[in-house]
């Protein structure tokens, strides 16, 4: 996933070797706005092939059909460029000209420039359907405690974990996978079908169409407030250049004209959906 620890390790490889800042000079003249660069004949996304269910090169990712739906509302063909989403991917993609827009990205990296957020998300907690362990909606829950959890190494959640303490025994797997020769996700959720793991923490789209299509598995979203913790809810955003400010805001008017049918995408593929202030879930309609 696109979260922020990922966003942040993007972002120092971003930087061209000897990259300075521009210096400031009060009263003087501001450097010249860089010319944008987001093509008015094509719809450029910047995508991972093999990052299911979100971007998928084949086309059946939630994000590949958000990508169709503001090509077709646009009315210009849907162009990709693929690239692994990991270090170097902002880099050698969008800041390289070489398409307009990252579908999916998380608010407030520094990385790249973000629209309004079109969705809101959390982390979740996936355990067997039918075990009492279902009932269980926040990390702070004493039926927790000695079990062996299955948490992405590195996310957000490990500092929740280790809060509460529950990172002893937890079982950790990869943030900085090639998804096309690894599965994380599926892994953690096949070591919970086999008992190797109690529970599995992760990130709300990734486990939310899987969970959506296993009626074994029961997903409760972590949107309660945990004493002393940041919630782990976040908004996600589409990323774009920092000079493409008239493209920011054809985006910007994209998301609220076409609000309710990327609802419905994200709905129909499983993905979690938490109101603005990230205090309940987003009701239907």
């Amino acid at each position: 996933m696109r979260a922020p620890i990922l966003a942040a390790m993007l972002a120092l490889a971003a930087l061209p070797a000897g990259a300075q800042p521009v210096p400031f000079t009060p009263g003087g003249p501001g450097p010249e706005p860089a010319a944008e660069l987001a093509s008015t004949t094509a719809f450029r996304v910047c995508a991972d092939p093999a990052n299911a269910p979100m971007s998928v090169k084949d086309g059946s990712g939630f994000e590949n059909r958000i990508a169709e739906l503001f090509a077709e509302r646009l009315g210009r063909p849907l162009e990709y460029t693929w690239f692994p989403q990991s270090t170097g991917f902002i880099r050698r993609t969008l800041a390289a000209g070489l398409c307009d827009v990252v579908i999916g990205y998380a608010q407030g990296d520094e990385l790249v420039q973000n629209t309004n957020h079109y969705y809101s998300s959390a982390y979740v907690l996936v355990t067997p359907a039918e075990d009492e362990l279902a009932e269980v909606t926040t990390l702070s829950d004493p039926r927790l405690q000695g079990l062996r959890l299955g948490v992405i190494g590195g996310s957000p959640a490990t500092d929740h974990l280790l809060r509460h303490g529950l990172l002893a025994r937890a079982v950790s797997y990869p943030l900085f996978v090639d998804r096309r020769v690894d599965d994380p996700t599926g892994r953690m959720l096949a070591d919970l079908k086999a008992g190797r793991i109690d529970a599995a923490v992760l990130w709300g789209p990734l486990a939310g169409p899987a969970v959506k299509a296993d009626a074994s598995l029961h997903l409760a979203p972590l949107i309660a407030a945990e004493p002393g913790m940041p919630r782990l809810v976040y908004r996600i955003t589409m990323g774009v250049r920092p000079s493409d400010q008239a493209w920011k805001r054809e985006l910007n008017s994209l998301i609220r004209r076409n609000q309710a049918e990327i609802d419905a995408i994200l709905r129909e593929a499983g993905v979690p959906l938490v109101d603005d202030e990230g205090t309940a879930m987003k009701p239907e309609g």
